[in-house]
């Protein structure tokens, strides 16, 4: 990619590839959108090598490029797709139909993989006959009735089996067609598919067309809605299966795998001992019930089962057949304890389940010790299947099945059913409570190595807000910082960690130290964000080896931005590495977005950073945040930011009315990736806190540097402190006179309780405390400095050294005896 693509809108348009055979398009690229990955139908297609083209922005290769990267990744969803003006290496467009699915490692870190058929020869003719030919010869029983439950449609198997024409059938009714009372029966339910709009299942013997006085053929039969386009049910199509034709695993494994797709669909466990019991019924029973233990076993414990005696349990979910009346004695969400022994206690003992009849000594046991079992006896119920929930060895509750009459009892293989949806739905109970269990704990992890408390910075009026992400993925690595640095500057730090969980957050607590430590030597923000990526990519290699053949998760497509404010000049220093830029406010009602170079993920090597300054009045509002709080996905990032900017702008008595507006103007609902706010107003120094004076590189400028000092201590009222800081302006400019370069510059600044001390000159030698030997005349002032400052240090300028020394105004320092 070594030319620049065509301007969007110019070139000629594809060439025809009809001749060719047909072959897939490949890619992956991560959530910054750089390509990672570039299969040979990539190359095939737009003519680039994966080894151009990896590591590059994918915006590049789009003919309609938008202005921000991260338009090409959908905002918010797993699955997207559409067709996409794509610019090939020779410069034509090529619109193609892409499919992109978001995938993430196990080991957290997430990426799109696009995929993009590229025809070849013209399809031929029959295609178009496809669907057609797909309902007519299905081996199922199909069958498609209209609003007036009159046939509409029969595949070939449906004829077969009722032995009639579609033709003949066209136009009737079920009943009609067979007379039956099974065909009332299955009409009846029909008719609740068009009212409702949800399915409806019948279960019963029909003898098959030319059976004569022959058994009669156990049928399964589901009953869906067909919609039309605006979500209106206009049809009932009827799909029958012959029970009897399934032999062996077959008729067994039927029923659990159409349920597998219905249960565990969340990491609640609320909500899979629901799908268990809206799986159950009315398939196998006319009620279900579904216990969980209380308390929750931990997920890595296993146990036999609890332990002899009464066992409290919550009831979780409860499923009604149709027409069936009230049963549970204790509500959704309302505990319970069952006697012991009972069925339940039984059940979860021994961890089998089985079949009883109400009439059975142990069920009337159990009726006459439980109240709470007294529905058991009601609506004719005459069959109860108990079936305990384990998975991984624990222990996790008991599903409760019943069959009333009018159906016949339950038999083994209703037990083997049940049992096969249990041990499915403990699986995804499990599961939900060991997410639970991961999530409390990544999160108690991201909080611990978030800040507790934001410093109360003369420089700035700071507030935050951190919310974790709501969806299944868990918390993310998102973090802020604010760091106090030398001269009454400060430092505002936001970073995002690629992937989710534990990882990410350890990965984001490696950072944030190494930022802070990066920061106490006062590097400028784009050699910082340059230490940052060379961390990244170490840590990267390290998950690699850790994990061979595995995708790394060190931290590859991290963001952070680094912002540095000095309250002296009000001007701030600001780099990026693929962050959002901040927004401000001035104080003059004027709102943007700071034009910061975006810079690349961290991770990449090799790339450069560039830092941009800017002057700040007084009183601007400056906002940092991750990407998670503009990427909602009920709107787009223009919208986002417009709601962001308005919010920002609304009048507020404090800084966290402010965030708490951005966050209800922009979230909806709980955010899909973590969001980190951090919002500051500038204060300023003013020329009655800063006094400076430029010195002669001469010796006998020390005493007049310490004389300015005692007269503007005087001023400040800080007479108490003229001792201890004229040694300190003795020591750095006698310092700086004898080892550094012309010119020389001593600078006094009176920040509130802190008072700084601090001399400059344009050598680049930076200072080295030693202890002095016992008969050594010198070497002894850099040890006194450390000793009567609160803090001190070095920091480069552009030309040059700064040596600072802070002082604490709350106390004066005894002078330590053993510096001289």
């Amino acid at each position: 990619m070594d030319r620049l693509p065509t301007p969007p809108g110019e070139g000629p348009e594809e060439p025809d590839s009809s001749a060719e055979p047909a072959y897939t398009a490949t890619a992956s690229i991560d959530e910054q959108g750089i390509v990672t990955e570039w299969s040979e139908g990539a190359r095939r297609l737009l003519g680039h090598e994966s080894s151009d083209i990896v590591g590059r922005p994918a915006v590049q290769l789009l003919a309609d490029a938008p202005g921000d990267p991260a338009r090409l990744i959908p905002s918010g969803a797993e699955l997207w797709s559409g067709t996409v003006a794509l610019r090939h290496r020779e410069g034509h467009r090529l619109h193609r139909a892409l499919i992109a699915h978001r995938w993430t490692s196990s080991g957290g870190t997430t990426k799109w993989f696009l995929v993009s058929a590229v025809p070849g020869s013209p399809r031929t003719d029959w295609e178009a006959s496809l669907r057609d030919w797909a309902f007519a010869q299905s081996p199922c029983f199909l069958t498609v009735f209209d609003e007036d439950l009159r046939l509409v449609r029969a595949n070939s198997a449906m004829e077969r089996l009722l032995g009639l024409t579609e033709e003949e059938m066209r136009g009737l009714r079920l009943p009609e067609i067979a007379p039956d009372p099974v065909s009332d029966e299955t009409e009846r339910r029909m008719r609740l598919v068009l009212e409702s709009g949800e399915p409806q299942y019948v279960a019963a013997f029909v003898r098959a067309a030319g059976a004569g006085g022959g058994p009669g053929n156990a049928w399964a039969t589901e009953l869906d809605p067909l919609r039309d386009p605006e979500g209106r049910v206009r049809a009932v199509c009827l799909t029958a299966h012959d029970m009897n034709a399934l032999q062996g695993d077959r008729q067994r494994s039927l029923l659990p795998n159409e349920a597998a797709a219905r249960i565990g669909t969340t990491l609640d466990s609320g909500r899979t001992a629901q799908e268990l019991a809206d799986a159950a019924v009315p398939r196998i029973a006319d009620f279900a019930v579904v216990d969980l233990l209380e308390p929750a076993p931990r997920p890595d414990t296993a146990s036999a089962g609890p332990a002899a005696g009464p066992v409290t349990v919550c009831r979780t979910a409860v499923r009604s057949a149709a027409g069936t009346g009230p049963r549970p004695r204790v509500g959704v969400g309302e505990t319970t304890v069952y006697a012991s022994p009972s069925p339940p206690t039984e059940a979860l003992a021994s961890g089998r389940g089985a079949v009883y009849a109400t009439a059975d000594p142990a069920v009337a046991q159990w009726l006459a010790q439980d109240p709470e079992a007294a529905w058991l006896g009601e609506n004719g119920t005459h069959s109860v299947l108990v079936v305990p929930l384990r998975a991984g060895g624990t222990a996790l509750g008991v599903a409760l099945f019943s069959r009333d009459e009018g159906r016949e009892p339950f038999q083994p293989e209703d037990l083997w059913l049940a049992e096969e949806l249990a041990t499915r739905a403990a699986v995804g109970i499990n599961k939900a409570r060991r997410h639970t269990r991961e999530h409390t704990s990544t999160m108690t992890l991201q909080r611990s190595l978030l800040p507790h408390k934001l410093p109360d910075h003369p420089a700035l009026e700071i507030a935050s807000r951190y919310l974790p992400a709501g969806t299944e993925a868990g918390v993310g690595g998102d973090w802020f910082d604010v760091i106090p640095l030398s001269g009454a500057r400060v430092a505002l730090v936001v970073g995002d960690v690629v992937g989710h969980g534990m990882r990410a957050a350890a990965t984001m607590g490696r950072l944030r130290t190494a930022v802070r430590t990066l920061a106490d030597v006062d590097l400028p923000p784009d050699e910082l964000l340059t230490h940052l990526d060379d961390l990244v990519i170490h840590l990267s290699a390290d998950e690699g080896e850790r994990e061979a053949g595995g995708e790394a998760a060190g931290g590859i497509g991290t963001t952070c931005l680094y912002v540095v404010y000095d309250p002296v000049s009000r001007r701030c220093t600001l780099a990026r590495a693929g962050h959002p830029p901040p927004a401000v406010v001035s104080p003059d009602g004027s709102v943007y977005l700071l034009d910061v170079p975006a810079g690349p993920p961290l991770g990449l090597g090799g790339l450069p950073f560039e830092t941009i300054d800017t002057e700040l009045p007084e009183g601007s509002l400056l906002a940092l945040y991750t990407d998670g709080l503009l990427q909602a996905r009920d709107h787009d990032i223009d919208e986002a930011l417009d709601s962001m900017f308005g919010a920002l702008l609304r009048p507020a008595g404090t800084l966290d009315t402010v965030c708490d507006r951005v966050l209800t103007a922009l979230l909806t609902h709980r955010p899909d990736d973590d969001v980190a706010l951090l919002v500051a107003r500038t204060r300023a120094l003013h020329a009655d806190r800063v006094a400076v004076w430029d010195l002669e590189s001469d010796p006998s400028v020390v005493s007049d540097a310490r004389r300015n000092t005692t007269d503007q201590l005087e001023a400040w009222g800080l007479e108490e402190a003229s001792f201890v800081t004229e040694l300190l302006v003795s020591e750095l400019v006698t310092n700086a006179i004898r080892y550094g370069q012309p010119p020389v510059q001593l600078r006094l600044i009176h920040q509130d309780t802190i008072l700084i001390c601090e001399v400059s000159d344009s050598g680049s030698t930076a200072p080295r405390m030693r202890r002095a030997r016992t008969f050594d005349e010198g070497g002894r002032g850099l040890l006194l400095v450390a000793q009567l400052a609160q803090r001190w240090g070095a920091r480069p300028a552009p030309v040059g050294k700064t040596i600072w020394a802070e002082q604490s105004l709350t106390g004066v320092p005894e002078l330590p005896i053993a510096a001289f």
